[in-house]
Parts: structure tokens; sequence; C-alpha cells
């Protein structure tokens, strides 16, 4: 008999507006088991709902499944998708969490969470498209938008909105062509 077993992780995102309220929601299918997981906050972005989803699904996974378990985990977002599969959140790690033109990257603080948790399973990423009679996508859609929409939320205590540095007054658009 296959001791290996075969996780699938469903997740989404939601934040109205955009950054706002957020919310996240989560189903892990496991050996016929389904456990669904939402959560919110007052003021965050969707981005890093989108994150959190992921980090939600795979830290309720418990000891044994983290050990014999095989981990699909399923997003409509292709920011959460390919930054995993092209290795640009390991490469902003390895970079001391910058880009490659040197600017501070964003969401820094669930990058680290995610690759942690992903570097103890074995995990792959796949996109799927949202909003598209995707039956676990549009329910993680449902609790996302259920949890934003939440009383009291609290504050998202890593989201720090962008500080946008404006160039020197005397410089104009032309100056640099």
């Amino acid at each position: 008999m296959d001791s290996e077993q075969h996780i699938s992780i469903y997740t989404d995102g939601a934040c109205s507006p955009n950054p706002g309220p957020g919310g996240y929601g989560v189903i892990i299918e496991h050996n016929g088991h389904v456990v669904e997981l939402s959560g919110g906050f007052s003021n965050t972005t969707n981005n890093r709902m989108e994150i959190l989803g992921a980090i939600r699904g795979m830290a309720a996974l418990t000891e044994d499944q983290v050990a014999r378990g095989v981990v699909a985990i399923y997003s409509d977002s292709r920011y959460v998708v390919d930054m995993f599969n092209g290795g640009y959140a390991e490469k902003w790690r390895a970079n001391g969490w910058r880009l490659a033109s040197r600017q501070p990257a964003q969401n820094t603080d669930l990058w680290a969470e995610l690759l942690t948790l992903a570097e103890a399973r074995r995990v792959s990423f796949h996109w799927v498209k949202g909003h598209n009679e995707h039956p676990q996508n549009e329910r993680c859609d449902e609790l996302a938008v259920l949890a934003r929409q939440q009383d009291a939320l609290p504050p998202d205590e890593g989201y720090a909105p962008a500080v946008v540095q404006s160039a020197p007054e005397q410089l104009s658009l032309f100056d640099s062509i």
C-alpha cells in the first residue's frame, strides 16, 4: 500500500478596496475529508491575502501529513504561483529581500513564512483560472469575501503601505531622455 498521502490545498484572497479590508479562504482536501479556513484583516492588500491563504493551508497540516504528504496548492493568483514556481521569492531572500533592481521587496514577512513552510514539505503550486466555475476556487472566494466583510477585523501587523519617493522638484520627465 502506498503510504504517500496526497493533499490538495485551494486558496484565494480578497480585498476591497485594495488596499483595504481583506480576507483569505482555504480548502484542504485529504483522504476524503474537507477542511475550510478563513480570516480577515482591516487594512491589507489582495496580494498579502493570496500569500496568507497558502500559508494558513500549509500551517494547518499535521506532522504526519507533512512527513508523508505530497501537497498541491491551487491558487488563482499568478503572483503567488509564479513567484514560487519561478524561484523569485527565494532569490529575494538570498539578496537580503531586495529585487534585482536593489529596491526592497514587498510582503517579505509572508514570503519568508511561506518559503519556510514549503521547505519542510513536498509542495507544488498550480494556477487555476479564477471566477471560472472551479468549485473549490469559487468556495475559497466566498470564504475570503465573507472574512473581509466581518466587523472589527484586526489590523494586518505586517502590512505597511509602500512609500513612494518623489523625484527632486528640479527634474522633469524629459531630463532623463
